[in-house]
C-alpha cells in the first residue's frame, strides 16, 4: 500500500472504517456486555449452564441451522449442476431470480408462509406446519437456496470438465463421476457456502420468532425475548455474548474458507455436456414450488378482498392504522430514505476498507476483513439494543436522531461491500499497472483509467446489496425507531401481521409485495454490473 498511495491517505484509509466500526459496533457490543454482565459474569454463565431451558435453546439453535444447512445443500447442489451448464446469459437471469428470495425482509417471507399455511390447511390439524420447526428449516431453504446456487454454481461452470469426460471414458456412470471426480474438486465452495448458510440459520431472528412461534427458540430470539419482554439485561447479555463467540468463531473459519478457495478459469466451457431434460425439469419444479409458490401466494393474497380481487388492500396503505402511528406509505418512504443513506455510509466505508485488505499489510488486512465482516452475523437484536444504551451521551447521542437507523443497517451492509470489492479488486492485473507506466501513465492516472473501471461493477454489486438488505433490516431496527416519524416498512409489516383482523393482514401483504418490487429492482441493479467470480454471493 506503500506505493500506491500517500501517507496522508493511507491513514485515511485505515482509520475512516476503524473509526467506524470502533464507535458503532465494537463500542456498543462492549456497552451492553459490560452493563450486563458486569461483576457478576461468572455467576450467570453458570446459571445459564444449569438451566435446562437455556441449554434447549442453545441445542436447538445448533441442530437447527444444521439441519438448515444440509437440506440447503440437497437442494442447491442440483440446481447448481443445471445452472453450471447454462450460457452466461441464462445464468444472470437464474441468478437475479434466486437472490430475490435472498434479500427479501424475513417478515415479508414469514408472512408469506404463514399464507402458503393457511391455504394449504397446515396451520392446524394433524398436519400443521405453522408454529413447527419444520416451517422454520422450510423458510431457512427458501432464503439460503440462492447461496448455494451461486457460489457453488459459479464454481462448478469453471471447472474443467476434461477430468469428467475421461472419468465416462474409463466406463464410469454419471453418479460414479459425481461422487468420485465432481463433488471432490467442488469441496472449497460447497464448504464455504455451507460456512455461510450455517451462519445465517444459527443468527435468524425474524423466522424464528413469527414462524417458529413462543415455543420455538433460538439464542437470536431468546436475546430479543429477555432483554424487551422480561427486562433481564443480565441473561440477555450472557447469552449475546455466547453467541459473539460462537459467530466470531464461524466468521473466522468462513473468511479463511474463502480466502483459500481457489480461482477457476473458465476455459473448457465448451466441452460441457447439457443437462438431461428431466434433470432440468425436475430441478425447476422445485425451485418454483420453493421459491415461486409463498411469493406467488403473498402476491395473490394482496389483491384478494373475499369477494374477489382489487387493489383495496394497496389503497388502504396510505390510511393510518391504529396499530401504527403513521400510515404504511410514510413507513414505505422512510424506508428508502434510510436505505439511500445506509448505502451511501457502507460503500464509503467499504471501499477504504476494501483497499486496506487488497493492498494493506498482511496483520492489518486480516484484521480489517475479519473486524468488517463480524457485525454480519452478530445478533441483530444485540446491535441495535447496544446501539441503544451505548449511544446516549454526546458526542454520541443518537438515540433520537433518525441517523441511528441508516448506521445500523450501513454496518450490515459494510460485509457485503467488502466482500464483492475484495475479488474484483484482488482480479486486477499488476500487468497492467506496469504497462501503464511503462506508456508513461502516473500512478494516479493508472488507478484512474484501470482500477476504477473495474471496481466500479463490484462497488455497484455492493451497493446494490446494502440497499436492498437495508429495506428489509429487521432485528436492530426494532429497538430503533423510537419516534413515528422514523417507523419502517418491515417494524410496521411486522405490527399488521402479529394483529388479528382480515383488513390487517390485506394491507400487510400489499406492503409486502410493495418491498419486495423494489429489492427485486435493487437486485436487478445488482446483476447489470455483476461477473461470475465476484464473491460468493
Amino acid at each position: 500500500m506503500n506505493r500506491l498511495f500517500g501517507l496522508s491517505t493511507r491513514g485515511v484509509l485505515v482509520v475512516v472504517p476503524a473509526a467506524f466500526i470502533v464507535a458503532f459496533f465494537l463500542y456498543p457490543i462492549a456497552t451492553i456486555l459490560w452493563r450486563g454482565l458486569g461483576g457478576g459474569g461468572g455467576e450467570i454463565f453458570l446459571n445459564l449452564a444449569a438451566s435446562s431451558r437455556q441449554r434447549d435453546i442453545a441445542w436447538f439453535t445448533i441442530w437447527q441451522a444444521i439441519a438448515s444447512t444440509l437440506l440447503t445443500l440437497a437442494v442447491g447442489i442440483p440446481a447448481a449442476s443445471v445452472v453450471a451448464r447454462l450460457s452466461a446469459r441464462r445464468q444472470r437471469l437464474i441468478r437475479a431470480l434466486v437472490t430475490v428470495p435472498f434479500v427479501l425482509p424475513t417478515v415479508v417471507v414469514a408472512g408469506a408462509f404463514t399464507e402458503v399455511f393457511a391455504v394449504a390447511g397446515l396451520d392446524d390439524g394433524a398436519f400443521r406446519l405453522r408454529h413447527t420447526v419444520w416451517a422454520v428449516l422450510i423458510a431457512h431453504v427458501f432464503f439460503n437456496y440462492a447461496v448455494v446456487v451461486r457460489a457453488v454454481g459459479s464454481y462448478w461452470a469453471g471447472l474443467d470438465q476434461r477430468v469428467e469426460e475421461a472419468a465416462r471414458v474409463l466406463g464410469a456412470n454419471s453418479w460414479q463421476t459425481f461422487r468420485e471426480v465432481t463433488l471432490p474438486r467442488l469441496q472449497p465452495a460447497v464448504t464455504s457456502a455451507a460456512a455461510i448458510v450455517f451462519l445465517f440459520s444459527f443468527t435468524s431472528f425474524g423466522v424464528v420468532l413469527i414462524l417458529g412461534g413462543p415455543r420455538r427458540a433460538t439464542i437470536e430470539t431468546e436475546i430479543y425475548r429477555q432483554a424487551v419482554t422480561r427486562v433481564d439485561l443480565e441473561t440477555a447479555a450472557a447469552l449475546a455474548a455466547l453467541q459473539l463467540l460462537a459467530v466470531l468463531a464461524l466468521v473466522i473459519l468462513s473468511t479463511r474458507l474463502e480466502r483459500h478457495r481457489p480461482i477457476v478459469g473458465r476455459g473448457a466451457r465448451s466441452s460441457r455436456r447439457p443437462a438431461t431434460p428431466a434433470w432440468c425439469w425436475g430441478n425447476l419444479i422445485i425451485g418454483l414450488v420453493l421459491l415461486g409458490g409463498p411469493i406467488g401466494v403473498l402476491v395473490e393474497r394482496s389483491f384478494s378482498t373475499g369477494g374477489g380481487y382489487a387493489f383495496d388492500h394497496y389503497e388502504a396503505l396510505g390510511e393510518r392504522a391504529r396499530q401504527l402511528p403513521a400510515p404504511a406509505t410514510t413507513a414505505l418512504w422512510n424506508s428508502v430514505v434510510f436505505a439511500v443513506a445506509a448505502t451511501a455510509l457502507a460503500v464509503l466505508v467499504g471501499l477504504l476498507a476494501s483497499l486496506v485488505v487488497v493492498h494493506g499489510r498482511r496483520g492489518i488486512a486480516r484484521i480489517f476483513d475479519l473486524g468488517l465482516t463480524l457485525p454480519l452475523g452478530t445478533s441483530a437484536v444485540t446491535i441495535g439494543f447496544g446501539m441503544l444504551i451505548a449511544l446516549n451521551e454526546p458526542p454520541l447521542d443518537l438515540r433520537t436522531n433518525w441517523w441511528i437507523i441508516p448506521i445500523a443497517h450501513a454496518l450490515v451492509g459494510v460485509p457485503f461491500v467488502v466482500r464483492t470489492m475484495v475479488p474484483v479488486l484482488r482480479s486486477i492485473d499488476p500487468a497492467l499497472h506496469e504497462a501503464a507506466a511503462v506508456l508513461g501513465a502516473s500512478p494516479v492516472r493508472a488507478r484512474r483509467e484501470i482500477d476504477v473501471p473495474i471496481g466500479m461493477r463490484g462497488l455497484l454489486v455492493g451497493a446494490g446489496f446494502a440497499f436492498a438488505v437495508s429495506l428489509g433490516e429487521f432485528g436492530a431496527t426494532s429497538f430503533l425507531p423510537r419516534r413515528p416519524e422514523n417507523l419502517t416498512a418491515p417494524i410496521a409489516l411486522f405490527r399488521l401481521l402479529t394483529t388479528p383482523g382480515d383488513l390487517l393482514r390485506g394491507q400487510a401483504m400489499a406492503l409486502s409485495v410493495v418491498l419486495m418490487v423494489l429489492v427485486a429492482t435493487a437486485v436487478l441493479v445488482i446483476e447489470s454490473g455483476r461477473r461470475d467470480d465476484e464473491g460468493v454471493l
